[in-house]
């Protein structure tokens, strides 16, 4: 799980789970299945429930929750595992991240 969340990405989730509308912290996705989870935030009790934009490729964008243990378990159709998007810059807070999905069909940055 940590090729996923690296433990400094993992502390700023944590982080953020006091935050109302935080700046999101990960971008996961496959790179055969067009499925994006943008994380920002993760529970505390468990370590491996994450809050934020989950788009499953199929135009219903929606804020949500996921187990990391979960997504390091899928294989998409070309045995493809979900990556970390090593180059994430957000430059917006989730709420703003949400709004553009659902205007767009999917999340477009």
């Amino acid at each position: 799980m940590s090729a996923l969340v690296t433990d400094a990405k993992r502390a700023q989730l944590l982080a953020n789970n006091r935050e109302a509308d935080p700046v999101p912290v990960v971008r996961l996705f496959t790179p055969d299945a067009h499925a994006t989870w943008l994380l920002a935030s993760l529970d505390p009790a468990d370590d491996d429930t994450a809050h934020g934009l989950i788009d499953l490729g199929i135009g219903m964008p929606e804020l949500g929750m996921v187990k990391l243990s979960d997504l390091a378990s899928i294989v998409g159709p070309q045995g493809q595992p979900v990556m970390r998007d090593c180059y994430l810059q957000p430059t917006r807070r989730l709420s703003e991240y949400l709004r553009l999905a659902e205007e767009n069909g999917s999340m477009t940055d």
